[in-house]
């Protein structure tokens, strides 16, 4: 950690003393009673649930079916889903290197298969703010960006130039006109959409990473956190009881979305 890390680390440290929120903020609003492996939320509020029977089952906010794909494991197990843009959703399976495009209505547009296109160790992926696709290609160490056909658009500096001990990162984030990349071991990286470096945040070991706006969230086991960049000021709101063994959580402007194993609750806050 360099000493701009740690200085900043610290302050962060020192802001969070006593200042955890209460669990009360948190108000039940819907369930959703599904057998689901994982989720994902749109900025519509449509729900897209990933069932254990193998179906992809888009919702409405009220819980009415909208569409269903069913040719989910035709490429092994999916390792992420972006639905950022309710009009292309993006199903990643990493274990075959291979990105299946869907319109709005779960139909198949495209597939991507990166290992014919010499991509051999993308762990993760996401919609960039054009409509293409960012990637990080952890043989190269670069975050790049591809069109639809695959074909490079343009990619970042070799992280191994930038960094001593290169990053690995499990969520990336396009945001606000940033690109966020979160290490749970290393923290959050910040670069804007030329690739040039902005400044790193050291906080780790959140799972459910997410932005929204220019705020950041993510979660462990008993507390969620938001946190601004520049701000100094780490919130930490304690999650109720009923929340603790959540399979995933998703943090959305007005709501709270979380994933057991009997189903998915909905929850605002404030």
């Amino acid at each position: 950690m360099s000493i701009r890390s740690y200085i900043l680390f610290c302050c962060i440290a020192l802001n969070i003393c006593g200042q955890a929120q209460d669990s009360t903020s948190f108000r039940l609003v819907k369930t959703f009673r599904v057998e689901a492996s994982d989720f994902n939320v749109d900025n519509l509020g449509n729900v897209y649930l990933l069932l254990i029977n193998g179906q992809l089952k888009k919702v409405s906010a009220n819980g009415d079916s909208l569409a269903v794909f069913n040719e989910v494991r035709r490429y092994g197990k999916v390792r992420y889903m972006d639905v950022s843009n309710p009009l292309k959703v993006l199903l990643y399976y990493s274990d075959y290197g291979t990105i299946v495009i869907l319109d709005r209505f779960l139909n198949i547009r495209t597939t991507i298969d990166l290992r014919r296109l010499g991509l051999f160790q993308v762990k993760i992926i996401a919609q960039s703010y054009d409509n293409n696709i960012w990637i990080y290609d952890e043989l190269e160490s670069r975050v790049k960006r591809i069109g639809d056909d695959g074909k490079l658009i343009d990619q970042f500096n070799d992280f191994r130039m930038l960094f001593d001990s290169v990053p690995s990162p499990q969520y990336i984030v396009d945001q606000n006109k940033f690109l966020y990349l979160y290490d749970p071991v290393k923290g959050i990286y910040i670069f804007d959409y030329y690739g040039t470096f902005k400044s790193r945040i050291p906080l780790t070991q959140w799972t459910d990473f997410t932005v929204i706006n220019t705020v950041i969230y993510g979660r462990d086991s008993f507390n969620l956190y938001s946190y601004e960049p520049g701000s100094l000021h780490l919130e930490r709101f304690v999650l109720p009881k009923n929340m603790s063994g959540a399979l995933r959580i998703s943090i959305m402007p007005n709501n709270i979305y979380v994933l057991h194993q009997n189903g998915l609750k909905v929850y605002a806050y404030h």
